[in-house]
């Protein structure tokens, strides 16, 4: 038997069906928004809704935006010779966070698996060699996951970087195995930076 009405019930699976939202959370986020005021439930609909419509990948690096190029490839401060090639948006966010990092980046999008089916073709590698072939790139530092397809991902660029004669070094492993870089404290992230090794 259903405790809620069929409008309670849709809202509480949707809600549900997003990462990291188990049926507990979800009832709780459902009651509090029927409790917003209606100004409060349009805006919130509506930025989801602008949020999937205009929201796209960066026309260089990859990362998610809704300007052609993202703030980080626009800035001109940023050191454009060295890239950081990193998994996903998540990724790159931890490691803005640190505030020591001054280049930019590549948004993989995924790492190479081939247990489930997902090739180099599958992520954005290509867009990565292009980068490598025209622009005046010094330096990849591989910062994928430490898990089994974050290292597979990382050797596999490493032999199609170092082919294009750009140097190409991988975060220390003060980041621990099986760890994903989203949930690591900044101070461990920078050490795995400073402490990079060339591949």
């Amino acid at each position: 038997m259903d405790l809620y009405s069929g409008h309670i019930n849709k809202l509480i699976d949707e809600l549900a069906a997003l990462p990291g939202i188990g049926n507990k959370s979800a009832q709780r986020l459902a009651f509090y928004i029927i409790g917003m005021s209606p100004a409060r439930v349009k805006s919130l609909a509506s930025s989801i809704v602008d949020a999937r419509e205009n929201v796209h990948y960066c026309a260089c690096c990859q990362n998610l935006t809704d300007t052609e190029l993202c703030p980080i490839c626009e800035d001109a401060k940023r050191d454009h010779k060295t890239i950081m090639v990193v998994e996903n948006p998540r990724d790159l966010a931890a490691y803005e966070k640190t505030g020591r990092y001054e280049g930019v980046y590549h948004v993989l999008h995924g790492a190479i698996s081939p247990m489930l089916g997902i090739g180099p073709d599958d992520i954005r590698l290509k867009e990565l060699m292009k980068r490598i072939a025209e622009e005046d790139i010094e330096e990849v530092i591989v910062a994928t996951n430490s898990s089994l397809e974050g290292e597979t991902t990382a050797m596999y660029i490493s032999k199609l970087v170092k082919g294009a004669g750009v140097k190409v070094t991988r975060i220390a492993s003060g980041v621990p195995v099986g760890g994903d870089l989203e949930y690591i404290d900044e101070v461990t992230l920078l050490r795995a930076l400073e402490g990079r090794t060339e591949l």
